[in-house]
């Protein structure tokens, strides 16, 4: 009897510590992949109005394969220069973020608010000296 109570205090946690870290490992690769793809595309895009489509339809297609919420992660794009963001030659930042929720954990007194892990990707492409131009 004490072997099944040891063994299950021990193997409930360890099972959702498993579970948990899947979740957020999940919500890391979206993130990062993101980050890193959208950069790209708007690096390789025609120009600002095709850069902006190409970019939620990435975000969108990540999501998707990830089986995360389109809306759960939070793209900003910067630039180190000043002037128009992003510009032919320079570098173009985008940053991807969400917050992941710890699995199983009920809405009672805020805790799914306060069980969340946030998550952050960045990625910086150079733009073509060409970009805009075509």
């Amino acid at each position: 009897m004490e072997f099944l109570v040891a063994g299950l205090i021990l193997l409930v946690p360890i099972a959702y510590l498993a579970v948990a870290l899947g979740v957020v490992q999940t919500h890391a690769w979206a993130t990062q992949a993101t980050a890193r793809h959208v950069a790209r595309a708007i690096a390789l895009a025609s120009g600002p109005d095709a850069a902006d489509g190409r970019a939620e339809r990435i975000a969108q297609a990540i999501a998707d394969e990830y089986g995360v919420e389109a809306g759960a992660i939070d793209l900003s794009v910067s630039c180190p220069t000043s002037g128009a963001c992003p510009q032919a030659g320079g570098l173009v930042t985008v940053t991807a973020r969400t917050e992941v929720p710890l699995p199983l954990l009920p809405p009672v007194l805020g805790l799914d608010r306060w069980a969340r892990v946030p998550v952050e990707a960045v990625a910086v492409q150079r733009m073509s000296r060409l970009w805009g131009t075509r």
